[in-house]
């Protein structure tokens, strides 16, 4: 008879063989991969949606500008991802090839939920035949469709699930923690931004500055992502941190 560590091994390394209790481990080894990742958050506004990364800058001698974590796919679609960041890239790769696409076919921007389903469809097919691994990565997909914002989070596995405000990344307990305190469903865009930063600041210990913070914003009315620049971030990470200093101040004086 096999020792149990043999046995396992089989489920262990094949994407094709479920384990006896319905698991497939290299699907569930890819999740951890996304948790290992940095914190990525998404937050739908009345008036927009606010895509918010830590990009946690390990090295002063880093090019900051050359870690991306916010990914424009079209005019009204942005991306972040959290997990791999090479297998995020081919993701994203992939989406801006399918938004072309539908342009030259059928002369109309794609809709968000037809190409998060696309790419979920081939992030599924990956977990289903041999030779190949699953993607360790998940993203944030961001956009406007029929005049409205939407948000979809996908993970390796290739499930779609959409929500009003959520997070990817080792930070999503702490940022979920704050988003279900304090979201409100009409909140505007200059009302998203400060809750965000809250969000990640708990997610990251306080450890984030103008430097590992990346932002973009999707504006409903034009219907336009756009990713901010460092001074604009630099100046909503300063009145954060002066309005979080002075709340704490406040809440140790009391």
């Amino acid at each position: 008879m096999q020792p149990m560590n043999a046995q396992m091994g089989g489920y262990d390394r094949a994407i094709t063989v479920f384990s006896p209790d319905g698991r497939l481990y290299q699907v569930e080894y890819a999740r951890e991969a996304v948790k290992r990742g940095t914190t990525a958050v998404g937050i739908k506004c009345k008036d927009g949606l606010v895509l918010i990364v830590d990009k946690r800058v390990s090295s002063r001698l880093l090019e900051q500008s050359s870690i991306e974590k916010i990914f424009k796919i079209d005019e009204h679609i942005a991306v972040a991802s959290s997990g791999l960041v090479g297998d995020a890239r081919a993701l994203v790769d992939r989406a801006r090839v399918e938004s072309q696409i539908n342009r030259v076919s059928y002369n109309e921007a794609i809709d968000i939920e037809t190409l998060s389903k696309k790419l979920c469809d081939h992030m599924q097919t990956l977990t289903q035949y041999g030779g190949a691994r699953p993607y360790g990565t998940a993203l944030l997909i961001a956009g406007v469709s029929d005049d409205q914002t939407r948000l979809f989070e996908t993970d390796p596995s290739g499930t779609l699930l959409e929500y009003k405000a959520t997070a990817i990344g080792t930070g999503r307990p702490a940022v979920m923690k704050v988003f279900e305190e304090d979201y409100k469903e009409d909140m505007k865009v200059s009302e998203a931004i400060p809750m965000g930063l809250k969000a990640l600041h708990a997610a990251t210990e306080g450890k984030f500055d103008v430097n590992t913070v990346e932002m973009g914003v999707i504006v409903l009315k034009n219907a336009r992502f756009e990713k901010m620049s460092p001074e604009e971030v630099k100046d909503y990470v300063e009145k954060f941190e002066a309005e979080y200093s002075s709340e704490n101040t406040e809440g140790k004086e009391e």
